[in-house]
């Protein structure tokens, strides 16, 4: 039976970071939109806007955060369940499989995922009853669905090559615009940037550790993206979806945000998992480069919010 330590490494910690980076930027868009951690200071927030506390973004950014934690850790449990249960992670590289192992029962394993599952709808809903924006819960409900069917039901979109395009939509355009709309009821342009270029970095993690697991995946008829664009150009599109979201900072400097060239930064933490991507590393190989690039978004993140909040 699975003790605490193997639960804690089947939750994959390693992918939590991203999940942290969309309410970053989020947040940091809806303080920039209402004139920065100035308008605050000074009282100068006027108009439509003047309703908003720092106060109020706080909470609502908490609430949002604890949202797509919860998402994304249920995600990780019932990924581990639906692989497992099809024999599709017998012959995996990389953190436990709690189900493909038999270290726990798959019911645990499915009950766990949708205790985290729940435990985003209550944040969800608390959110919603806060912000009024009803609409919403369809939109939670559509992320629970998507993080269960990537590889549960009996057509699972992971199975098809669809799984960078919804984490590009659900974690990164729903969950950035989603918490910054939560917060101040618009988007901005910067909003948008930040948005996609998270979106960008998060299928930048999937499509890694797909291109690792291109061996076993085929094997198992499990059709990634990877799997179908073949070796070569998986890691092309890698570099491209960790390079993007850079270039999308001069939207964010149009958009009047210019303290967002801070994110360049965060390129230093990017230049060795590229370098190790691009090498032609294969297997075990390519695991540490999976987590620098969640640090690589949490860090774009952090100083693209910090950049847009100034």
């Amino acid at each position: 039976m699975a003790d605490a330590a193997q639960w804690i490494s089947g939750a994959r910690l390693r992918t939590l970071p991203l999940a942290l980076a969309p309410v970053l930027i989020g947040t940091g868009a809806a303080i920039g939109s209402l004139g920065g951690f100035t308008a605050f200071i000074l009282d100068d927030i006027s108009g439509d806007d003047d309703h908003v506390s720092f106060g109020q973004i706080l909470l609502r950014g908490f609430l949002a955060l604890l949202v797509s934690l919860c998402l994304q850790i249920g995600s990780n449990y019932a990924n581990d369940y639906s692989d497992g249960i099809r024999g599709t992670d017998d012959e995996r590289v990389g953190p436990v499989r709690l189900t493909a192992t038999g270290l726990a029962e798959p019911l645990q394993v499915k009950r766990a995922a949708f205790v985290f599952f729940g435990l985003a709808g209550v944040a969800g809903i608390v959110l919603v009853l806060i912000s009024q924006a009803w609409w919403f819960l369809v939109v939670g409900a559509a992320a629970v669905a998507a993080a269960w069917f990537y590889t549960g039901g009996r057509r699972p979109y992971g199975y098809m090559g669809l799984g960078e395009v919804f984490v590009f939509v659900f974690f990164g355009l729903v969950a950035t615009l989603g918490t910054m709309w939560m917060q101040v009821g618009h988007l901005s342009l910067s909003g948008w940037a930040g948005a996609v270029s998270i979106g960008s970095l998060a299928s930048a993690v999937l499509m890694v550790n797909n291109l690792r697991d291109i061996p076993s995946d085929t094997e198992a008829g499990k059709i990634t993206l990877a799997v179908r664009m073949g070796d070569n150009a998986a890691r092309i599109a890698y570099a491209v979806l960790v390079l993007l979201p850079f270039a999308l900072l001069a939207l964010a400097i149009l958009d009047g945000h210019p303290a967002v060239a801070l994110a360049i930064l965060a390129l230093v933490p990017a230049l060795n998992p590229l370098k190790t991507v691009l090498s032609g590393t294969t297997g075990p190989g390519l695991i540490p480069p999976i987590k620098s690039t969640g640090l690589t978004g949490l860090a774009f993140a952090g100083l693209m919010g910090l950049g847009l909040a100034l």
